[in-house]
């Protein structure tokens, strides 16, 4: 990274992130040479130093296909975002936390779809709740096994400048 300044290698603070991340993008090696990047909703498990993040989708289609294809998948994720104008420079930027990684892609078996949909749904809510188990058979459920993962953030706060933030969306128009 060139900005060693920016890097997070902390594994907490990785994984605080992810946390506060509501969209994990994936790209898969595609078929025609391109990558397929694909958002997705996640759940992240720790075991041990191991984190996993598993995802799920229906049973057929272009990622499972590329998956079974080859294995090797990045991620990223970010959140936090925030522009930032400085008024004497008459200069933006745009502060942020993301994580990036890379690692290998393992369809679960039926007798590990419900753990997965667990991890998947404890992400988005902070309580147990019940739900209906009926979709499981037609949902295929996976996991990327993380290998190599590093987080960056910019803030971009120097004290003794100003800072300009619209009141309105980030495009300048007013968020409905």
């Amino acid at each position: 990274m060139i900005r060693a300044d920016r890097e997070i290698t902390d594994r907490a603070e990785q994984l605080a992130i992810m946390d506060a991340c509501d969209v994990c993008r994936m790209a898969l090696n595609g078929a025609d040479g391109f990558p397929y990047i694909v958002p997705l909703n996640f759940g992240v498990e720790v075991e041990g130093d191991q984190v996993y993040l598993y995802f799920h989708s229906a049973n057929r289609g272009e990622k499972l296909d590329l998956i079974v294809r080859d294995a090797r998948a990045s991620f990223e994720m970010d959140c936090d975002h925030n522009f930032i104008f400085y008024d004497e420079r008459m200069s933006c930027t745009m502060g942020y936390r993301s994580v990036i990684g890379q690692g290998t892609v393992e369809i679960l078996p039926d007798d590990q779809k419900i753990h997965g949909l667990e991890v998947l749904m404890r992400h988005y809510h902070a309580e147990d709740f019940p739900w209906s188990k009926k979709l499981v058979p037609v949902t295929t459920v996976w996991r990327l096994k993380v290998e190599r993962m590093c987080g960056k953030f910019r803030n971009n706060v120097h004290p003794g400048e100003s800072r300009w933030t619209s009141k309105a969306g980030w495009n300048g128009y007013e968020q409905i």
